[in-house]
Order: C-alpha cells, then structure tokens, then sequence
C-alpha cells in the first residue's frame, strides 16, 4: 500500500471515530463549527466549509471523556443560552451544517426533528444528576477503608496520558494511591486535551469508575462557578437557609433523605461542596465515623450525635499542635469524609474564594512534565517549569520521522514555545553590540568609539551618549609620564 493511501486510510478513520461540534447563534441565526473556547469562555468558530474542515474542533466519539468535556464545556462558555450546540459526525459535518442552515432559513416539523436528534442539551438539572450519581454510588459502596477498589492494570493508561497524566506523574505527585482506593484527588490537576484543531487545558479533580461493562475509566470532575442549587439533588429541594449553609460553610447543616436513582430507596445523607470544584457531595450516615477525641477534647455521647446529624459543634479548650488552646466550631464535611474546623468561615468566605482561584490559576500556569508525548527527565523538566530552554531529542513527528528541537515555558501564559534547532541558533545568536560587550568586558578589549569617556558605560553603549562624553572622546589622551629613576 502507497504513504498516499495509508495516509487517506488513517484520514479517514480519524473521521469516523470524532465527532465535529456545530454551533447555532440564535441571534445571528447562523450555523458554525466550533474552532475553540479560551478560558475566559468567548467561543472561536469558522465556517462549516471543506476548506476550514482541518481547523474544527474533534472529539472524541468513544469513552466517558466526551461527556465530561461537554459538561465542562457548557460550565466554560460567557453566555450559553445565546447558542445551541449540536453533535456530528466528522464524515458529515459539512453536509449537516448545510441542513441545518437550510432548516433555520426554511423550517419544517422534519427538519426539526433532525436538528433535535444531534443537538446537545444544556440541562443544568440532568446534568447536575448525571454528575452526582457516580459520587452518590460511591458513598454506597466505599465506606472508609485501606483497601483498593482498583489495580493499576485495571486503567486505561494510553487515555490517561493523552490527558496529560502519565503513571509516574500520579505516583510522583501522591495521587495514585487515592485513586486505586475509590476517592478522588485530594488537589486539583492539569489536564491537557488535543482535539485536534485545538487543545483544550483545564484543572479538574480525578476519580475512577467503574463502567456497566466493567471497564475503568477516569471521571473529571471539573471546576464549576458555583455550586448548582437551584435544582433538586437526588429528590431534595434546598432550602434558603440550606443553601446559606453550603455558601457559607460547604456544609449543609443537616441530615435529609436522598432518592436512589435506581433503586428509588430513601438514604438518609449530609450535603457538603467540594470547595475546590464547587460540586455537590452526598454522604450517607451509615459511612460518618465520628472519633471520641478532637483535638485532646473527648467527645461525649450528645456531642458525638450533633456531628452524626450533619451540625456544627462549638469547643473549646482544644489544644493545637503547637500546644496553644483555642476554641472552634467543627463539623463533618462529606467530601472530605472527616471533622474539620469551621473558625470564622462565613465572615471570610469572599477572601477564601479568591485565594483559591488565585491558587486554581496559578496550578493552570503548571508547567507540562510531558511534550508531544515524550516525558521530561526531572533534570530536564526543573530547567523547563523555570523558564529555562531545553533541548529535546528524538521526537517523533505524524510520518514516524524523528526530529530535535528546544522548548521553552512561558510561566504568564502557561504555553510552551518550540523552536527547531536553527531557529534556536538564530534567537540565540549575539547582536554586534554584544559581541563589542563581551570583548571590553571579558577580553580586555578596547571599543576605540569610547576609549577616552572617563565616566562608565551604560550596557551595550559603543559612542558617547552627550556633549561631555563627545568632548572627552575627541579630546587627545596626555602621553603617559616616565617612572624611570631621577637623575641629578
């Protein structure tokens, strides 16, 4: 078979395992394909044209991913009731594009219902189910414990390093092992997605799942703008004041029955958001251990059963680790599935949010421990995340052919620039006027267009910068006077 042929082959393979996102403007009234979104939500589109087919965005058809990403998606965009999404085939994409236009400019009752087949639900309600089930599920099934729910063979590694996260980075950075057990990362983690015509970079939480089939695949548990009240959780309707409570706190306040989706049993549970992605986190009772000492104060009986029914407990007299007493509400949180202090949470709630997303966007600037598949070396990788540029061997680009080259990361943006070895040599190269400073400086040199200017030079100075340093430069140096021995 020709480079030719294999090349449309794996074209056209590429096609049928990705989907092409089009996107309809409600107020221009116009069908588009998706090129991109940037982290400040404004979405990038181009033509749906054959021309433009290599700049649209691909996802991937198979696997949990994509349903991830389009959650996200919708929580990323400015102004999401102003479009509606649809879903297609990459093969078609040009094809459907056209009918839609045609359907938005001449509607018919058909034409409708084959817009509605592909379209992508912006369900705040389902959605918000949907992403609570595998966490409801959990709480069902992984009380706290030492075992593991999975085995490193058991994850799909290939995927997890085109998410940017190899085995060796999560064994490095302490997150494997909560995995394995059941829980989610106790951080937040870089993800780094290629789509194609774009690549898409987020922080999100991790988590494994166990699929109907059995399979083990990674849930993203990406960061929301605030924690979705306004819709049912598992049959409960929030409260004024229970919604107070999770703002103020992360913390519900109080025990209520929770429907099983499946099974439609009642579960008595505590709510709690996971203050780093701003999720809502169900814990059934049966799962809260409530330890009989905090902090070197026994807890009694009533005090034990406040904590169990979800309450924050006011005590004092606590003795902190470096011996000074000190008096603080507590309270179980169902996220981090243990009793943590409360202290003046409400009163500081605005300062705590920012600081975590100065932290949030301080983590999307980390620098990539992987490029183009390759993984850094640490030595490599300590230059990289400082800003240094380091040379890359034997990359291997789409044909199999390897190549060279420097990276270097921008800590402002969170990007990585690449240069191929002369374009390197070239960036690198001194100027005329550093070539002059190096031989006054360090070779001894003498630049004649300053020689006789008595005051210092200002770098990269080579002619008198004012009327003075011209007047001493033409101004002839006086011969050196003799040191030899007087005579009389």
């Amino acid at each position: 078979m020709s480079e030719e042929k294999e090349t449309e082959n794996q074209q056209v393979a590429s096609e049928q395992l990705s989907d092409i996102l089009l996107v309809l403007d409600k107020e221009k009234m116009k069908i588009q394909a998706v090129k991109s979104i940037d982290k400040s939500g404004k979405m990038e589109t181009v033509d749906p044209t054959k021309k433009n087919q290599s700049e649209f965005m691909r996802v991937d058809k198979h696997g949990d991913f994509v349903t991830n990403f389009l959650s996200n998606f919708w929580r990323q965009l400015k102004d999401p009731t102003k479009f509606a999404l649809f879903k297609v085939s990459a093969d078609e994409a040009v094809e459907k594009a056209k009918e839609f236009q045609n359907q938005i400019n001449n509607p018919t009752a058909e034409g409708k219902k084959k817009m509605e087949k592909h379209e992508v639900k912006n369900e705040p309600e389902q959605e918000q189910k949907q992403e609570n089930k595998n966490d409801m599920a959990k709480t069902e099934t992984t009380p706290e414990t030492s075992e593991y729910r999975f085995q490193p063979e058991q994850i799909d590694w290939e995927t997890m390093n085109n998410l940017g996260l190899s085995k060796e980075y999560l064994e490095k950075k302490n997150l494997l092992d909560p995995l394995l057990r059941g829980y989610k990362t106790n951080e937040l983690v870089p993800i780094s997605v290629n789509l194609g015509g774009a690549v898409v970079r987020t922080d999100a939480r991790l988590s494994l799942q166990s699929t109907p089939e059995g399979d083990v695949v990674a849930a993203v548990h990406g960061i929301r703008r605030e924690p979705n009240l306004n819709f049912e959780f598992f049959g409960h309707k929030f409260s004024d004041e229970d919604k107070q409570n999770l703002r103020q706190t992360g913390n519900m306040g109080r025990v209520v029955d929770l429907i099983n989706s499946k099974t439609g049993e009642l579960m008595p549970s505590i709510i709690s958001v996971d203050r780093l992605t701003n999720e809502l986190i169900a814990l059934k009772t049966d799962f809260i251990k409530i330890p009989d000492e905090v902090k070197g104060i026994k807890l009694n009986d009533e005090q034990k059963q406040t904590l169990v029914e979800g309450k924050p407990l006011f005590i004092e007299g606590m003795i902190s680790t470096k011996g000074t007493p000190f008096d603080a509400n507590v309270q179980f949180n169902a996220d981090k599935r243990y009793v943590e202090f409360l202290f003046d949470r409400s009163k500081n709630n605005r300062q705590t949010q920012n600081s975590q997303q100065d932290n949030q966007q301080s983590r999307s600037q980390e620098a990539p421990k992987t490029f183009r598949g390759k993984e850094l070396e640490d030595e490599q990788y300590n230059k990289f995340k400082d800003g240094q540029t380091v040379y890359i061997p034997n990359l291997v680009d789409k044909k199999g052919q390897t190549y060279n080259g420097y990276i270097t990361f921008n800590k402002e943006t969170g990007k990585t620039n690449f240069e191929f070895p002369n374009q390197y040599k070239e960036r690198i190269k001194p100027t005329e006027a550093h070539k002059t400073q190096i031989a006054v400086n360090s070779e001894g040199k003498t630049n004649e267009a300053t020689k006789n200017i008595k005051e210092p030079l200002q770098k990269g100075q080579q002619r008198p910068k004012n009327e003075k340093q011209q007047e001493q430069q033409n101004k002839p140096k006086a011969p050196a006077k003799s040191k030899g021995r007087k005579v009389s």
